[in-house]
């Protein structure tokens, strides 16, 4: 079977393949859809098939000497059933494919709908076509949106990732994160690239205006941190020269025997040692180890110098409690002149031996004071005897050493409930002395 492009009355079967096309095989198709394109067409008695239109006839094809009537219209009709079933395609898959491709499949059924050779109910086909067209507007217009939504959600999702860039780069760098911060930044680029790959296409001019500003913030970035981690070298640098110069001056008094005054400057270099600030923890802990032996060469000696002290100072209150215990047995007074000899040997003695731990310098003064004026009491009463105050200075005596007495026994209590077992002794023998002065004043 043979379709010329022009009819031709005497074709034949070895006519020019440039006359004359060979039918591509159909599908079977269904038999009551086939009678009924039949409807549409006729063979006549030259070989001639046609097609009934709206506005007439017209010839569609011939078929050869060889071939039945109804073998040339079965071509034609399964032809259009064919045309019919792409038709009935593009209908099922409208609301599924891309505007692209509803435009193309349009333009391609509209041209074989032209003046297709077939034989079939060719104005349906052009009718539902026109309905799909219609139907496709819709469809596009709908993709339309969905594709500006997208591109709008996709704007929306890139502007955020630039915003987020913009407000790391806005950061205090004072106050920054920046080992975080960078991983955020880089992650943020990741996003971007991934946006770009596989996201939603954006209109060109909006997609540069957003990787200018990333760009911007990211280089905004790198600006402040380089000048921080530059302005905190610097200030590295800076504290390292306070410290080894505190350090200089440390090590300049660490064999200073200059206590006090010594210690007061050490706590002045520490002072501006806190002040200086920190350097790496590493450099820190270094000049640390260095400035803290330097003052633990003076403050060991310092101690050293005072447990020295304190021995010795230990050894004089020992020595003058020795003096005392003499000193009270001078009490009471029998022979004056004799008295007043020892105690002027037990004073000599008493001021060559020296100071006694400032805690105990009260109590040992003072009874060393005490038996003084006890020994000086007794010279006045003894050229007083006929003085008619004698018996008033006595009574007046007589309180005073009573009230000694009451501290004293006040005293041994708080010692013995201490456990101070040395002073419960040395409280107790000033407190027989005592007794001892108030009974021959009493006398």
């Amino acid at each position: 079977m043979t379709e010329p492009t022009t009819p031709k009355p005497d074709t034949e079967t070895h006519a020019s393949p440039k006359t004359i096309k060979v039918a591509a095989p159909v599908p079977e198709v269904d038999d009551a859809e086939a009678k009924a394109a039949a409807e549409w067409g006729r063979v006549d008695d030259e070989g001639n098939v046609w097609l009934r239109e709206a506005d007439g006839e017209r010839i569609v094809g011939q078929y050869t000497a060889q071939g039945t009537a109804a073998d040339a219209l079965g071509l034609y009709v399964r032809r259009y059933l064919d045309l019919q079933s792409q038709v009935n395609l593009l209908e099922q898959r409208l609301d599924h494919i891309t505007p692209k491709e509803i435009n193309n499949s349009l333009a391609t059924l509209q041209k074989e709908l032209a003046e297709p050779a077939v034989v079939g109910d060719v104005g349906a086909l052009r009718t539902k076509l026109a309905e799909l067209e219609e139907r496709g507007k819709v469809r596009k217009e709908e993709v339309a949106q969905q594709r500006a939504a997208a591109k709008e959600e996709a704007v929306a999702e890139r502007t955020a990732i630039v915003e987020a860039a913009e407000t790391l780069a806005a950061q205090d760098p004072a106050q920054t994160h920046w080992k975080n911060s960078r991983e955020e930044l880089i992650q943020l680029l990741e996003q971007w690239k991934y946006q770009q790959r596989h996201g939603v296409r954006i209109d060109r001019p909006v997609e540069e205006a957003l990787w200018k500003r990333f760009s911007s913030a990211r280089t905004k970035f790198d600006r402040h941190r380089r000048q921080f981690f530059s302005e905190r070298d610097a200030q590295r640098k800076e504290v390292l020269a306070q410290k080894e110069a505190l350090i200089a001056q440390a090590e300049a008094l660490a064999d200073s025997t200059d206590w006090g005054a010594t210690s007061a400057r050490y706590r002045e270099l520490m002072n501006d040692w806190k002040a200086a600030g920190r350097s790496s923890k590493r450099e820190d802990d270094k000049l640390w180890e260095r400035f803290r032996a330097a003052q633990q060469s003076f403050f060991d000696a310092r101690a050293a110098h005072n447990s020295m002290q304190d021995e010795e100072l230990q050894q004089n209150l020992t020595e003058k409690l020795a003096l005392l215990t003499e000193a009270e047995k001078l009490l009471p007074v029998d022979d004056i002149e004799e008295a007043k000899k020892q105690i002027r040997l037990i004073g000599d003695k008493w001021d060559a031996i020296g100071h006694v731990p400032r805690a105990d310098i009260s109590r040992t003064e003072g009874r060393m004071r005490e038996i003084e004026r006890a020994i000086r009491d007794a010279e006045s009463a003894q050229w007083q005897k006929t003085d008619p105050e004698k018996e008033e200075r006595s009574a007046g005596m007589a309180q005073q050493l009573e009230r000694l007495i009451a501290e004293l026994e006040a005293q041994i209590a708080e010692a013995k409930a201490a456990g101070e077992d040395a002073k419960v002794k040395e409280y107790e023998d000033a407190l027989a002395a005592r007794k001892a002065w108030l009974k021959a004043v009493q006398e």
